[in-house]
């Protein structure tokens, strides 16, 4: 049995993150959720590594689903299912970050 794959917590996240910013995008410019989606926060840096931003993640999860063209598609509804389902059906998003 170890082609049958199990959804994992993270594989999970990131489908859900990908799900709630489709919808978001698709909403119109002067609601509060899209304001904060788009918002800058000009906050100074902390030594070190630079941490992941919210954005960058979505931004790799839609890279990983659709390639290159993935934010095209989150604005039509149908193409945005159907990228989310092959996702979750190939667990593309269910493996191992690096």
């Amino acid at each position: 049995m170890q082609w049958l794959k199990e959804s994992t917590i993270t594989g999970t996240t990131r489908l859900n993150r990908l799900r709630w910013f489709g919808c978001v995008q698709r909403r119109e410019e002067n609601l509060i959720p899209k304001k904060v989606l788009c918002m800058n926060l000009g906050t100074t840096s902390f030594r070190g590594r630079p941490r992941n931003r919210w954005q960058d993640e979505v931004r790799e999860d839609g890279r990983i689903v659709g390639g290159e063209g993935w934010q095209t598609k989150v604005h039509n509804r149908e193409e945005r299912k159907k990228l989310l389902r092959t996702a979750r059906n190939r667990h593309i998003l269910h493996m191992a970050m690096e």
